[in-house]
């Protein structure tokens, strides 16, 4: 499948009527998770390239591209204030929180599993740890406050088990960037794996951002407040994946192949016969606006679509599915990791091996002072004085032996030395 050779309506016909913006939400009961955190990833999709088009906008005269920017900007307006409005009414803050945090599991894995390129994966990994964390957390909130079992909300495709404490993740920001790859030289499967992950990440980020004031209790006030930091630090670092040396053009190109590589994947691996039909009709929808964007490119850097994608053939498609091995083995070889970027090489150390003067030793005593008061913590201590334990869904025993208790949170492993 190649998008640049499909037919599609022009620019112009490419608009949304109102009626089709508000589409039949989906049965929160009945509806795959994978469906659910489809809806997540593209609804961040269209946020992450309507929010890079106003910024181009705000750094380009050219009046042909400003009117082109507007015309498509608006119908990617349109395309996510339709899927937004698939999610249905009763689905609580909570239950769409555990969609989230499972996409950002499954997405991270799988991008990771078929990435070939070293930086990357290493990013996709360590950052997998801690969304598998926020995971636990929230779904022993969950158990608390609505006394629902967030393993059925995951299907039972997602263990829900400690990750790398989300205590331990408050580092340093400067940590947190990570070398840039080279857009002309890199895999095309790359160039997509970090404008995806950045876009689903800052869609996590953005939620929080914007729904902790609104829950119900301080503790779950404070939880989402202390994870929207850490995903600010994952976009951080995803964001740095991405090659800056692109010009803005490029960059428009790059991000409407990615939204066409998205939709066709969404569309071939989506069950739900109704929400498949707006994937298909999204996909058509971006494929005019990728020739739109490679026209400008034409016109006025005269760089071919192909500079930028390559010959356009999509790389292998993005499947969600579970991935339960690939995390627990991960769990086994990087729980101890930190970032590191206080040397020339930017990497990611385990925490006995970075020296007692590193800055993320200060930032975790400025940041946590008592890591016993966090609120991540704080919901694990309040959960297993309530119910006995903490709450879980595992298939055996956790693989790191330090965060088997079910009695007790773990607050030093991959944060002390």
């Amino acid at each position: 499948m190649n998008p640049i050779k499909e037919k599609s309506r022009s620019l112009e016909n490419s608009f949304l009527p109102l009626r089709k913006m508000y589409p039949k939400s989906y049965n929160k009961a009945k509806t795959s998770p994978y469906t659910k955190t489809r809806v997540i990833l593209m609804n961040g999709t269209e946020f992450e390239s309507q929010w890079f088009m106003h910024n181009f906008a705000r750094h380009c005269d050219e009046p042909e591209i400003l009117a082109t920017l507007a015309v498509v900007r608006r119908q990617e307006q349109q395309q996510q204030k339709r899927i937004a409005c698939l999610k249905p009414l009763n689905e609580s803050i909570l239950e769409t929180t555990i969609a989230y945090e499972q996409l950002a599991v499954d997405l991270t894995a799988v991008l990771a599993r078929h990435e070939k390129d070293e930086n990357n994966i290493k990013a996709l990994n360590f950052a997998l740890l801690e969304d598998f964390d926020h995971l636990y957390r929230y779904a022993n909130l969950l158990k608390m406050d609505k006394n629902e079992d967030a393993d059925m909300l995951v299907g039972k495709f997602t263990e829900i088990m400690p990750g790398r404490p989300t205590v331990a993740e408050h580092r340093y920001p400067a940590d947190d960037v990570k070398p840039h790859m080279n857009a002309k030289t890199a895999d095309l499967y790359s160039k997509l794996v970090a404008s995806t992950i950045t876009a689903a990440e800052q869609q996590t980020m953005n939620y929080y951002m914007n729904i902790s004031q609104w829950y119900k209790n301080d503790l779950g006030r404070k939880l989402y407040a202390e994870i929207a930091m850490i995903e600010e630090a994952h976009v951080t670092q995803y964001e740095s994946l991405k090659d800056p040396t692109l010009s803005w053009l490029e960059q428009w190109v790059m991000h409407e192949y990615t939204e066409c590589w998205l939709y066709y994947s969404a569309m071939e691996d989506e069950e739900n016969e109704y929400i498949k039909k707006i994937w298909a009709e999204h996909f058509k929808m971006e494929v005019a606006h990728l020739k739109a964007a490679v026209k400008l490119l034409k016109k006025f850097e005269n760089k071919s679509f192909e500079s930028v994608c390559g010959t356009g053939e999509f790389p292998k498609l993005l499947k969600l599915g579970g991935n339960k091995d690939y995390v627990r083995k991960v769990l086994q070889s990087t729980i101890q990791l930190t970032a590191d970027n206080t040397e020339i090489k930017h990497d990611y150390k385990e925490i006995k091996k970075i020296p007692d003067s590193h800055r993320y030793f200060d930032y975790q005593k400025y940041m946590s002072g008592d890591p016993e008061r966090n609120p991540s913590h704080l919901v694990i201590k309040k959960a297993i004085e309530r119910l006995g334990k903490d709450y879980r869904y595992q298939d055996s025993e956790h693989p790191v032996k330090e965060l088997r208790s079910r009695e007790k949170d773990n607050v030093r492993i991959a944060r002390t030395k």
